[in-house]
């Protein structure tokens, strides 16, 4: 991991930029203190939309997380987004959901598996190095969890790794139906958002997937209104979440 920007933000939340074999990431820490111990960690996931274009998000939840709680928070661009290099594989796939979106009908599996299984299998190996490369500071010490994103991410990287202890997730996202066994094999605790009236999803789907994690402690949270119109008032409600399991 090589570190490539610095800023101290206004409360005194350091963020740094950084490179981890020329994936982009940021690492946001909170302001130390003489009795400061290493910080518990979350990644914050993200829709392949460009850490450019999500920052004001991440930065905004990173940073109450460091301030309200003392949590390090950090983020990696995913594949084929941002300043990556094009992935055709993504190009297509999502031009495959364009044309199958402005002609009304149902998104078909084959569409939905050929987006999100290959984000999947070349994001989660890239999280697990990100996270390799973050314990190893000495200002980090976990433990670790996970939260936002596309869905079936973190539900491979909660079924996969083993120093993510709870996750908060976003449902929606388009499920592959593989996810649903995947989803059985998930048993740390789980905070799950629901938008109601997501526009671009299927409830349904959405629902079918909390059913299927294997967690004995989940949450649901189910707001109504669309896609982008999570109320602010629920990222309190998953910050204590996070610290309950993270301190």
């Amino acid at each position: 991991m090589r570190f490539t920007s610095e800023q101290l933000l206004d409360d005194g939340v350091l963020e740094r930029g950084f490179t981890l074999d020329d994936i982009p990431g940021i690492l946001w820490t909170p302001a130390p203190s003489p009795a400061s111990a290493p910080a518990p960690l979350i990644l914050i996931g993200h829709p392949p939309l460009g850490l450019g274009r999500m920052y004001p998000r991440l930065v905004g939840r990173a940073r109450y997380y460091a301030t309200r709680y003392g949590f390090a928070a950090a983020t990696i661009e995913l594949p084929g987004s941002g300043d990556r290099p094009r992935w055709d594989v993504a190009e297509r796939a999502r031009a495959d959901l364009r044309r199958a979106m402005t002609a009304g009908g149902p998104v078909g599996g084959e569409i939905i598996d050929a987006l999100i299984l290959p984000l999947v299998e070349k994001s989660v190996p890239e999280w697990r190095a990100a996270l390799d490369a973050l314990l190893l500071l000495p200002e980090i010490g976990g433990p670790v969890g996970y939260e936002g994103g596309v869905i079936s991410i973190g539900v491979r990287l909660a079924a996969v790794e083993p120093r993510i202890v709870a996750a908060g997730f976003f449902a929606g996202s388009l499920i592959p139906a593989r996810m649903f066994e995947e989803a059985r094999r998930v048993t740390i605790p789980l905070h799950v958002l629901l938008q109601w009236d997501d526009e671009g999803n299927d409830r349904q789907a959405a629902l079918d997937l909390f059913d299927a994690f294997g967690s004995r402690e989940k949450t649901l949270h189910a707001n109504m209104g669309g896609h982008t119109g999570v109320p602010q008032f629920e990222l309190d409600p998953g910050a204590r979440f996070f610290a309950r399991h993270l301190r």
